[in-house]
């Protein structure tokens, strides 16, 4: 008695590039959410790896800055804190901004950073710029925690604590919105990296991280609050130190920047993608 054998027939996978406007295959990524988490965990790890003081680094950095912050602006400049305690002023505004200059930062590098992985296996190459972004929260989460023993030390109950994640994720939409935009740019411009630093830094000056909105001319109110970072920090502050004055009009214009920054930033990357493994 013979024994036949036959073999399935199999028929190959093709992976074609899109043309034309693309959609944003976000079930493809939900496909991938293990990679994205490994990805993620692998960032955290490399962030801390052979460090003396490791995940310390996410307390001392605000810490220090909020240190000179209150010397110079707080007790030499005499800037307006709205009633509060200046440093806790100062560092409830350093958490939001650490975690969207650190997210934006990455982000823009990702596609650089894993030239090798992109030009040897096919994944949703959005898979990376995002890990970049969720990698800070780690960070945040150190910070927040002496936050809370600050105001504990100054006696401040926190206002509207169920709403900070919202703001959280606003910080992280906006950074992953503009994230996109250099990181696609970073593979065809490699002086887009250059920008960068300076980006960040002149974003810093113009968000109300050391001084209150307040101080803005309110004719200026609309066209500083382009700024997406001004209705997170001002939220941020709202929500856990309970402000008096709400940023619902500052909020409302700094929500629709960022849906117009990630849903643009999102349809230039994925039209963009094709081409980074033969440019990068």
């Amino acid at each position: 008695m013979s024994l036949q054998v036959q073999k399935a027939q199999t028929s190959p996978l093709v992976i074609k590039a899109a043309s034309g406007w693309v959609s944003l295959d976000f079930h493809a990524l939900w496909e991938y959410r293990e990679l994205l988490y490994f990805l993620t965990w692998r960032d955290i790890k490399v962030r801390y790896k052979q460090t003396v003081l490791g995940a310390a680094w996410a307390i001392i950095q605000p810490l220090t800055v909020m240190v000179v912050f209150s010397i110079f602006f707080g007790l030499l400049a005499k800037i307006p804190s709205d009633g509060l305690p200046y440093p806790i002023f100062a560092f409830s505004a350093l958490l939001p901004w650490q975690l969207f200059a650190h997210a934006l930062t990455e982000s823009s590098h990702s596609l650089i950073a894993n030239e090798k992985l992109i030009t040897k296996i096919y994944f949703p190459r959005l898979i990376i710029p995002l890990s970049a972004v969720l990698a800070g929260l780690v960070d945040f989460a150190f910070a927040f925690i002496v936050l809370l023993g600050m105001m504990v030390f100054y006696g401040i109950v926190p206002h509207n604590l169920w709403i900070l994640p919202f703001f959280v994720l606003l910080a992280l939409l906006a950074a992953l919105g503009v994230g996109l935009w250099l990181s696609t740019l970073n593979v065809q411009y490699r002086d887009v990296r250059y920008t960068i630093p300076f980006l960040t830094q002149v974003w810093f000056f113009i968000s109300p991280v050391a001084y209150p909105t307040s101080l803005v001319p309110e004719s200026w109110r609309f066209l500083y609050s382009l700024n997406p970072m001004v209705g997170v920090v001002e939220g941020f502050r709202w929500a856990l130190l309970g402000k008096a004055q709400s940023p619902r009009p500052l909020l409302l214009v700094s929500v629709a920047v960022v849906t117009l920054l990630l849903i643009s930033g999102l349809y230039y990357f994925r039209r963009m993608e094709k081409t980074f493994a033969d440019v990068i």
